[in-house]
C-alpha cells in the first residue's frame, strides 16, 4: 500500500467510527426575474479529494458500485448533469442537471437508517452515497422525484473510501423554486417542503422548525431606546435586532442562522446577483481549520469547509470555491456536456491559489 494513502486512510477510518456529525449548511436564494440559486457550504474533517464529474445524457449507470460482485437498479441517465464528487467514486454528492433540477447530500448521522440489501430488493436497490446519480440522472421536477422514489428501495452499504456507510438525507430543488429534503430513518422515507429554503444536519428537518420558534423575535431592524424609571437608554450599536441569533457552528444554531439571513436578505435582481449573494451568506458559516475539533485520546481532528458550491437552475450553471482556493469558478453546463460528447469526464476541481497585484496600478 502507499504510505500517504494508507496514512489518509486510517484518519479518515478513525473519524468516522468515532460518530462525528459533519457540519454542512444549504440555502436557496430567488431573484426578482425568476431565478432559483441552491447554494451550500460542504464541512469535513479530512478533505474527501471532490472534483467536478461530467455524466452525459444516455450513461449507463449501475447501481451498488461499493458492494463486490452485486449489481442493483440499473438505468441510462435521462439528462446529463455534472457536480462535486467524492472520495474517488464515480457519484455526485452536490450537482445540477440540464434539466434545471439541483440535489445536495447533507450529514445526516446517527438518524439515517436505510433498508438493508436483499435479493428481494436487490434489483431497484440504490446506495445512499449515490442518490445524486439516480435523481440528476432522471428527473427534470420535484414532483418526479417524489414519485420516482418510489421506484427504488435506497439501501445503507459499506464504503471502503469512508469505512462505512454514507449517512445522508437530502435538499432538491427545481428550476420553479419547489425544494423538498428527503430523509430516510427509523420512520421510514419522508419528505418535507422546505419551507425555509435552509437546510443543515441532523436532527430532522421537523425538529429545526420547531426550534425556529425560539427565535421568532429576529429581525434585521434595530431595536428603538426604551425609557426606564425616567431614564432613556438608546441602543449601544447597530445590529440590534438581531441580539440573541445563535453564531457557533452546531446544526441547529446554522440552521436559525441561515434562515434568518436569507429570509432577511435584500432582493436580487437576477441570478448574477443571485450567486454573488449567495456566496456572500454562506461565508458567514465558513469555518477555518482549527474552530471545530473533535479530540479523542492524543488525536484531534479539525472540521472545516472544504468547499461552497451555488447552482443556477435557470441557466444551467455550477459555481464552487474551495477551501485552498477561495476564487470563484465556474461551469457552464451545457458547453460541458458538449465536450464530454457523450463520455464520462471529470474536472479538477482545485487550481492553485493567486493573489492579483494592483501595486502598478497605483
Amino acid at each position: 500500500m502507499n504510505v500517504k494513502k494508507g496514512f489518509s486512510l486510517l484518519f479518515v477510518c478513525y473519524f468516522l467510527c468515532i460518530q462525528v456529525s459533519f457540519g454542512c449548511t444549504g440555502i436557496i436564494i430567488r431573484t426578482e426575474n425568476g431565478a432559483v440559486i441552491p447554494a451550500r457550504t460542504l464541512e469535513f474533517g479530512f478533505d474527501p479529494q471532490s472534483n467536478i464529474l461530467v455524466i452525459p445524457k444516455g450513461t449507463s449507470i449501475n447501481f451498488l458500485s461499493s458492494v463486490k460482485d452485486k449489481e442493483g437498479y440499473k438505468m441510462k441517465a435521462k439528462y446529463g448533469f455534472a457536480g462535486m464528487d467524492a472520495v474517488g467514486k464515480k457519484i455526485v454528492v452536490d450537482g445540477i442537471n440540464e434539466a434545471g433540477l439541483y440535489l445536495g447530500s447533507f450529514y445526516f448521522s446517527g438518524y439515517a437508517v436505510y433498508e438493508e440489501l436483499t435479493a428481494a430488493n436487490q434489483s431497484k436497490a440504490v446506495s445512499s452515497e449515490e442518490m445524486g446519480n439516480y435523481v440528476l440522472g432522471s428527473f427534470a421536477t420535484v414532483k418526479e422525484v417524489k414519485a420516482g422514489l418510489k421506484d427504488i428501495a435506497v439501501v445503507g452499504t459499506f464504503m471502503e473510501q469512508i469505512q462505512g456507510v454514507a449517512p445522508f438525507h437530502y435538499t432538491v430543488t427545481d428550476k420553479t423554486g419547489e425544494s423538498i429534503i428527503i430523509e430516510y430513518s427509523k420512520d421510514g422515507l419522508r419528505i418535507f417542503d422546505n419551507t425555509v429554503k435552509v437546510i443543515t444536519n441532523n436532527p430532522s428537518y421537523d425538529w429545526h422548525l420547531t426550534n425556529l420558534r425560539n427565535y421568532i423575535n429576529l429581525s434585521p431592524d434595530n431595536v428603538n431606546g426604551i425609557k426606564l424609571n425616567g431614564e432613556e437608554y438608546a441602543p449601544l450599536s447597530e445590529g440590534t435586532g438581531m441580539v440573541g441569533l445563535p453564531g457557533d457552528f452546531t446544526s441547529a444554531s446554522r440552521f436559525v442562522r441561515a434562515a434568518a439571513f436569507v429570509n432577511a436578505a435584500e432582493p436580487c435582481k437576477d441570478e448574477e446577483e443571485g450567486v454573488f449573494r449567495a456566496f456572500h451568506i454562506l461565508n458567514n458559516f465558513d469555518i477555518p481549520i482549527g474552530i471545530v475539533k473533535q479530540k479523542e485520546k492524543n488525536t484531534s481532528m479539525s472540521e472545516y469547509t472544504v468547499w461552497t458550491s451555488a447552482a443556477d437552475t435557470k441557466n444551467g450553471a455550477y459555481y464552487y470555491k474551495t477551501y485552498k482556493n477561495p476564487t470563484v469558478k465556474k461551469v457552464d453546463l451545457q458547453d460541458v456536456l458538449k465536450q464530454a460528447n457523450g463520455k464520462m469526464m471529470v474536472i479538477k476541481a482545485e487550481t492553485p491559489r493567486t493573489y492579483e497585484s494592483v501595486t502598478s496600478k497605483a
